[in-house]
């Protein structure tokens, strides 16, 4: 069998036709050994057809193509024209090599050529890239090496644009960046902590916080001037007087050593810093909690917004996740603990991240699997909705969250929660209701809009301005008619479901009621063909007695 070579370049489709490859045996190896050699590989590869791409766009929605393993209209005529003709019904009597398989399939599933692609055909491939330049003449020394520089920024850039409209790339360094800084903060704080406990330390007893710790020593500094003119300024970072005036008596029975103006100056600016972080890490954890609420707000609001970013985060995106199975996302986190597992036969975890969420606190200990289970499951849906749906909306990630608290009820008091199909039902009625409302106030607005336009327009003329207003309401009329129908075909529709409802639970006496009714129509229609056959009978008597 003949074998031909798929070679997609920068600047073109090449074809090219493997020949002696019966004295090579289809080894490996000796391709290998006879791809550095020019003369070697030119007797056994050699071009039968170039197809250059016509411009840069062309040649970037070529590659774009074939990485999505589509075949395009382009690369199916070049086929078609080079390769030999297959007779209808016969097999071909060549196959070609493809670097991609899902290209290759596809070809196949079109065209009907059998395609190939394995370690030798991929060892061919790599000769003809390495040789490449050597079997096209035209080429001049530099065109391919441009060419490939120029494709590859392109195809690139164009990747780069893509995930820019999928922002979940800013939830995930929002999340890192949360996570560095409270360790970083931690670690500062306890430093102030130590630092300043050699000039106050019982300040260390009173103050638990570590933010409003650095407050009180920035304010305080030198614990030989506490008076109580302090007490109302410790009293608003406290919030409590008894512990402001607590302080102050702290600090004048003290046992710490004095510190120098110099010294006390570092302290001063290190928790100076220290707080600055943590108003840092406030600001910044809002705007996670905004980018989750406009990228996955559905999963933000069943499982939180710093859990159903560090998902997305480990994940490494929205639509990575939202193609996780739910047994996948329930251990996400968790995959050393799990491949330890595997390996010493031991008990596979239960959860990863999702340990984090409220809901598995609340379980009880003998249900916490359970829970986890479940919790994944309905956080599976969720990402999938917030993914691929085209309107964000928070109503199924609500249902979803009342069913997960249905079912903790269900854990410990055993109350049968509700069907996913009933809620999902009522999720899906809610979000109709939210977009007919939608779409009943922009038409309001619109005509609002046109009135004006139209009264600023028509101030020359009397005439004009009296016609345009009576046209506004008219439009007016006319949309409130159709949203009218609107609701009347939903409301039809609804009546519908409940008669199929009704039918399908009532079941066997409605199918006996339509045996009866069908055996009654036969009857009358027997009855009707009897008396017609009668009253026939009848005239033929009479006319033979004539």
């Amino acid at each position: 069998m003949a074998l031909y070579l798929l070679y997609e370049s920068a600047s073109g489709y090449a074809l090219f036709q493997a020949q002696g490859l019966d004295e090579i045996g289809q080894n490996t190896e000796a391709v290998r050994n006879s791809v550095a050699d020019l003369n070697r590989f030119g007797k056994v590869v050699q071009l039968t057809a170039f197809h250059p791409f016509e411009s840069a766009l062309d040649s970037l929605n070529q590659c774009n193509s074939v990485s999505e393993g589509l075949m395009t209209d382009e690369l199916r005529s070049f086929l078609e024209l080079n390769l030999p003709k297959v007779k209808e019904g016969k097999k071909s009597k060549f196959s070609v090599g493809v670097a991609e398989p899902k290209l290759g399939s596809h070809i196949s599933e079109t065209t009907k050529i059998t395609c190939q692609s394995g370690e030798f055909v991929l060892e061919l491939l790599r000769g003809v890239r390495l040789h490449f330049d050597k079997f096209i003449k035209d080429l001049k020394p530099g065109d391919l090496e441009k060419a490939q520089l120029g494709l590859g920024h392109s195809y690139s850039r164009a990747k780069v644009k893509f995930n820019v409209n999928r922002v979940d790339n800013m939830v995930i360094q929002a999340i890192f960046l949360l996570d560095t800084l409270d360790k970083d903060i931690n670690s500062f704080s306890m430093r102030v902590r130590e630092w300043y406990s050699w000039h106050f330390p019982e300040l260390v007893k009173i103050v638990n916080d570590n933010y409003l710790y650095a407050r009180v020593a920035k304010l305080i500094e030198d614990k030989s001037k506490l008076s109580e003119e302090h007490i109302p300024a410790l009293t608003e970072i406290l919030g409590d007087e008894d512990k402001a005036k607590e302080v102050v008596e702290a600090g004048k029975a003290s046992m710490g050593q004095d510190l120098t103006p110099v010294d006390l100056i570092n302290v001063q600016l290190f928790a100076q810093r220290v707080m600055d972080l943590a108003e840092y890490r406030k600001s910044l954890y809002d705007y996670l909690v905004t980018k989750m609420n406009d990228i996955a707000p559905n999963l933000a609001s069943l499982i939180g917004e710093v859990v159903g970013a560090r998902l997305i985060s480990h994940a490494g995106s929205l639509t990575n996740l939202a193609k996780c199975p739910s047994s996948t996302l329930q251990i996400l986190g968790a995959e050393k603990a799990l491949f330890r597992a595997l390996k010493t036969r031991g008990n596979t975890p239960k959860y990863g991240l999702i340990f984090h969420s409220s809901f598995i606190g609340r379980a009880s200990a003998r249900n916490k699997g359970r829970m986890a289970r479940y919790l994944a499951n309905k956080c599976s849906i969720a990402s999938r909705i917030d993914c691929f749906a085209e309107r964000g909306t928070t109503v199924f990630g609500e249902k979803l969250r009342e069913q997960v608290e249905e079912r903790l009820e269900f854990y410990d008091k055993g109350v049968a929660p509700r069907k996913n199909i009933d809620v999902m039902k009522a999720a899906i009625e809610t979000t109709e209701s939210k977009d007919l409302e939608m779409e009943d106030t922009q038409p309001g607005e619109a005509s609002v809009k046109k009135s004006k336009k139209r009264k600023s327009k028509t101030e020359d003329g009397e005439a004009i301005a009296e016609d345009k207003p009576a046209a506004a309401t008219n439009g007016d009329a006319l949309e409130d008619a159709k949203s009218e129908k609107k609701r009347k075909k939903k409301e039809k529709r609804k009546m519908e479901q409940e008669q199929v409802e009704e039918e399908q639970a009532n079941g066997v006496n409605g199918d006996v009621a339509e045996e009866d009714g069908t055996a009654k129509k036969k009857k009358k229609k027997k009855k009707s063909k009897d008396e017609g056959a009668a009253s026939e009978a009848k005239k033929k008597k009479k006319k033979s007695h004539e």
